[in-house]
């Protein structure tokens, strides 16, 4: 999931910092959880598949389809 999430955040040309700011947390905490050292919250994982547009279960790797359900 993780490398997943930091997939997504490249692909998009995102910084951590606008991530971090999107999520409303550190930049320091969101590295954490983008690289496993933290768990993400599911309202965070929410946030996260509206800003790239997908759906949870791509982000949590319980699919490979990348379209919303």
């Amino acid at each position: 999931m993780f490398n997943r999430i930091k997939n997504l955040r490249e692909e998009f040309n995102y910084s951590t910092s606008f991530v971090a700011n999107y999520l409303n947390i550190s930049t320091a905490l969101y590295t954490l959880k983008e690289n496993g050292k933290r768990e993400f919250k599911t309202k965070e994982l929410i946030i996260l598949a509206r800003l790239y547009n997908t759906s949870i279960d791509y982000i949590v790797e319980e699919t490979d389809e990348r379209i919303k359900h």
